[in-house]
């Protein structure tokens, strides 16, 4: 029998804060304790925020906490070739669409349906996609993207709900709820979820759930925050033929008024603690770990 394997997959937009080195903590000690072994990947898909000195600091940190990865490491823009072939796999099923609203558009395609009564938010509180880029003809779409504008790639998450049979996951942890066990997935709660950009190949969902399938990722330990989000993950699983790992989701460490930890927040930045004479070890107790 394989040995499990883990990951710890920060994006490298900013310094490591307390939260990130209680998910990377958590990770390496169930690494330990199953006799498996531990990827550190980075994900710097976001050109814009990703900068090559937050991901030397990233090594620098998780290193002065002890904690050790297998290399080479894996950067997602090295494998944008992974992420096509994944998006031209969904579209060839016919579930992937162009939208060509942008960001303001969709806000006042929102206003226009709340004025009417509630519009469905997805369960990070975002609204759903409320255009109907679906209704396009072939060559209406055509006729847009050759003119070069702007466009989301979305997936038809109606058509792809009726492919894919009852989805559940094994939570091996808790969800913010109390959640465990078997969980119902719910990905139709997220709408018609983007899956890339017209300069961006690939998002989060899509790109988390090609590394972990080709990395062979079988546990995933992970914050509460994307709890949900695992029914989206699923679903692109069972779309893409990859196998489901396990899922522990943990609690997030929160500043003193309870607001999850963001990387602006010095106070709790794992290099502002270092300088002030934290060791690697009373991190341990700051996070709850013994």
């Amino acid at each position: 029998m394989s040995p499990p394997v883990f990951r710890f997959a920060p994006s490298p937009n900013g310094h490591l804060h307390l939260g990130h080195a209680y998910s990377a903590l958590l990770n390496f000690d169930r690494a330990r304790e199953t006799g498996g072994r531990l990827l550190l990947r980075i994900e710097d898909i976001d050109a814009t925020r990703c900068r090559p000195e937050y991901e030397s600091a990233i090594y620098e940190d998780l290193a002065w906490l002890g904690i050790a990865w297998e290399t080479p490491v894996r950067r997602q823009s090295e494998h944008l070739s992974d992420y096509r072939a994944a998006l031209e796999k969904l579209s060839a099923l016919g579930l992937v669409y162009p939208a060509f609203e942008s960001r303001a558009e969709i806000a006042k395609l929102v206003a226009v349906r709340e004025a009417a009564g509630p519009w469905p938010r997805d369960p990070d509180g975002a609204p759903l996609y409320p255009g109907d880029a679906k209704s396009l003809s072939t060559s209406e779409r055509t006729r847009l993207i050759e003119s070069g504008a702007p466009y989301a790639l979305r997936l038809d998450m109606a058509a792809a709900c009726l492919r894919a049979a009852s989805l559940s996951w094994n939570e091996q942890g808790e969800g913010p709820d109390g959640e465990r066990g078997i969980v119902t997935a719910r990905p139709e709660a997220w709408g018609d979820v983007i899956l890339a950009r017209k300069e961006a190949p690939t998002s989060y969902h899509l790109s988390v759930v090609v590394d972990d399938a080709l990395q062979g990722v079988s546990e995933i330990v992970r914050g509460q925050d994307l709890f949900h989000a695992t029914s989206v993950h699923g679903l692109l699983q069972e779309l893409l033929g990859q196998p489901a790992p396990a899922y522990r989701h943990h609690a997030l460490i929160r500043d003193g008024e309870g607001r999850k930890l963001s990387k602006s927040s010095r106070s709790t930045g794992l290099r502002e603690l270092r300088a002030a004479g934290a060791t690697p070890a009373s991190i341990r107790p700051l996070v709850g770990l013994d």
